[in-house]
């Protein structure tokens, strides 16, 4: 619930620290980004347009990494509900920590879904698909529990006004169009009949459901800016995540398009065939637009100063769900435009993929208190 009023209660200063391994008390769910950020990379790779020699070795490389980061970071997170269940407790009535539970379900479909692109390769095709259907299906239900819960403590116990609005947000919303992009891998291994169309079904079902949220946030983002002006210079790096939603949409409905004609039948496939087109171009188009704003907000606030933080994850995965949305389109439409799309999103998302890694080892290892992603400041003035 948003106040346009004024909030009487000033926040502390949006930094946080970067704690070290030793310190799960510290280890908060925006550590579930490392995870998504690297699963993406090993996705958009294997399906890359472009046959680039050694890519595949390189992407399966990079998947072995995202599963053992989400083990690592999924002991440390239990350690911590384990031992300081007071601070855990903590983070869901902090309304700038809350959102970021919507990472935990996105990490492990992130995972399933690149095990099932690139994993077979080391796992064998049996037990990539045994995997991810595992970590789709806990991935889903706690995708749709986040998607509730999250709202209605944002409704019920956080205390919002304007100036808090942030894409952070879209984070718990995010998880079911995550779902609804990787269900769409499993649809042709289900026996034909009803349990294949009730997953392609249901995949829609969650393509819808995590859209029209969506876009019933987004007026309040793009209204927060307009009125106030850009976001406090930690938080600028949040602006990317606005594209994932818009990458992972266009997605998942070319993915489930693809797999339509196995699930449905009579004239259902070819119209789902020509939504995932229509749609998708024209939400690429929207993506691109808020890229080049977000990425010209981000120069700005590079010039004063941001520092690094893990909100500079926030480069990953948005960015890798656009080169996967390209790089259906390309797929579907023939067009060469869409390919090379996907190639240069491709270049973007590993040079911040590398980039955003090497800085967080860095930090880490060198115990670096480093800023942290926090929501903006109520009463937060406008800066130019």
């Amino acid at each position: 619930m948003v106040s346009l009023a004024p909030h009487p209660v000033t926040r502390p200063p949006a930094v946080a620290p970067l704690p070290r391994p030793s310190a799960p008390r510290h280890l908060g769910p925006a550590w579930y980004a490392t995870v998504m950020g690297t699963a993406v990379v090993a996705s958009a790779g294997a399906a890359l347009p472009q046959r680039v020699p050694g890519l595949r070795a390189a992407s399966a490389a990079v998947w072995a990494l995202s599963a053992v980061l989400l083990v690592a970071v999924l002991a440390a997170r239990a350690t911590r509900w384990a031992r300081h269940r007071d601070r855990a407790r903590a983070d869901l009535l902090d309304p700038a920590v809350a959102p970021f539970y919507g990472c935990l379900p996105m990490a492990l479909l992130a995972v399933g879904g690149a095990t099932l692109a690139v994993g077979g390769d080391v796992l064998g095709p049996g037990a990539a698909l045994r995997v991810d259907g595992v970590l789709f299906g806990v991935g889903t239900v706690l995708g749709l529990v986040v998607a509730v819960a999250i709202p209605y403590l944002m409704v019920v116990r956080h205390r919002l006004t304007l100036a808090d609005v942030s894409p952070v947000w879209l984070l718990p919303v995010v998880p079911p169009m995550v779902a609804a992009g990787a269900g769409a891998g499993l649809v042709p291994h289900l026996p034909a009949g009803q349990g294949r169309e009730a997953l392609l079904l249901g995949c829609y079902a969650m393509f819808g459901l995590s859209l029209l949220a969506t876009l019933a946030l987004l007026p309040l983002i793009a209204g927060r800016l307009l009125l106030l002006g850009p976001p406090p210079l930690a938080l600028t790096p949040s602006m990317f995540l606005v594209l994932g939603p818009l990458g992972q949409s266009t997605t998942a409905v070319g993915r489930l398009a693809d797999v339509a004609p196995t699930a449905v039948t009579g004239s259902l496939p070819a119209a789902l065939g020509a939504f995932a087109v229509v749609y998708g171009v024209a939400v690429t188009g929207f993506a691109l637009l808020w890229l080049a704003l977000s990425a010209a907000l981000v120069v700005r606030a590079l010039r004063r100063g941001m520092p690094f933080s893990m909100g500079w994850w926030a480069f990953t995965f948005p960015v890798g769900t656009c080169v996967t949305g390209a790089e259906v389109l390309a797929l579907r439409t023939g067009l060469v435009a869409f390919q090379w799309l996907a190639a240069g999103l491709f270049v973007l998302l590993v040079s911040a993929w590398v980039t955003v890694g090497a800085r967080t080892v860095r930090g880490v290892l060198g115990g670096a208190r480093s800023a942290a992603p926090r929501a903006p400041r109520p009463g937060t003035a406008r800066t130019r």
